[in-house]
């Protein structure tokens, strides 16, 4: 009982409030200064369906969608590899150990590896492959690197879960049935993994579409993001209202995710 109290309390103060002060503020007129004024006002929704939001919305969903599933693909034979792995513990300590070191850090170490005066450009003049550097930032595709970087490990480990979950004597029962690793991947492995699937997608696909350092740093002018956006409209356009409406679009879309994803494992428990 004081469990479930403690929780609730939590999730009211710094869930439930929250959001219910960036819906409220969606809802209000934009104050000249920044802020809002206190009468109802539908403008910071209105304001959205322009064609540069539609783009930077339609931008912010294939980055993510295209950087998720690069993680998904890079994430499933690593976990599958750890998870019957001797040294397991080991390896898990090697994935988690990137959490340890601050995430700009990690994106400044891309720029230095990646920077028209970085690593890779260094050796290939050297090398005499290109007289000039190449640019590899500040395009959607270094985005997506970075992304797929940062967010590896939110994947790895829920796929390990599931796959050490998985009873292993099922696979050695498809490949006596005569599967071939192929068909023991997609109709044994695969449907097993599911919730796991489904949690490391969420784990990546949600803060890759909010992303705002990343997109910051190495994206580049025509490669903004929501997360870019809405931090211009509370910093240089003083415009909460629009920021607030862009939050709550994004809350809205993430709790479908959360949603989606809890009913597909109580599908997977019931059955």
């Amino acid at each position: 009982m004081k469990y479930v109290s403690g929780y609730s309390i939590w999730l009211v103060l710094f869930f439930i409030v929250p959001v219910l002060i960036v819906l409220s503020f969606s809802f209000m007129e934009k104050s000249i200064y920044g802020g809002v004024e206190f009468s109802f006002s539908l403008e910071g929704y209105k304001s959205l369906f322009s064609i540069g939001y539609l783009k930077i919305l339609w931008r912010s969903i294939w980055i993510s969608f295209v950087a998720t599933l690069l993680t998904i693909l890079l994430a499933l034979p690593v976990a599958y590899y750890i998870a019957n792995s001797k040294i397991k513990d080991l390896l898990l300590l090697l994935v988690v150990i990137p959490f340890w070191t601050n995430s700009l850090i990690r994106i400044y170490a891309w720029i230095f590896v990646l920077g028209n005066n970085g690593i890779i450009n260094q050796v290939l003049r050297k090398i005499g492959l290109v007289n000039d550097y190449i640019q590899f930032l500040y395009n959607p595709y270094a985005v997506i690197l970075v992304i797929v970087y940062t967010y590896l490990p939110y994947a790895i480990i829920p796929l390990f879960a599931s796959i050490d979950r998985l009873e292993k004597s099922i696979l050695e029962a498809a490949f006596d049935l005569g599967c071939n690793k192929t068909k023991a991947f997609f109709k044994v492995l695969i449907p097993n993994i599911k919730s796991g699937l489904i949690t490391a997608t969420l784990f990546v696909f949600i803060p890759a579409l909010g992303s705002y350092a990343i997109p910051d740093l190495v994206g580049g002018v025509n490669s903004k993001m929501i997360g870019n956006e809405i931090v211009r409209q509370l910093t240089v356009a003083k415009n909460w209202p629009a920021a607030s409406a862009i939050s709550s679009i994004l809350t809205l879309a993430t709790l479908i995710g959360v949603l989606l994803f809890v009913k597909s494992t109580q599908k997977e428990v019931h059955t």
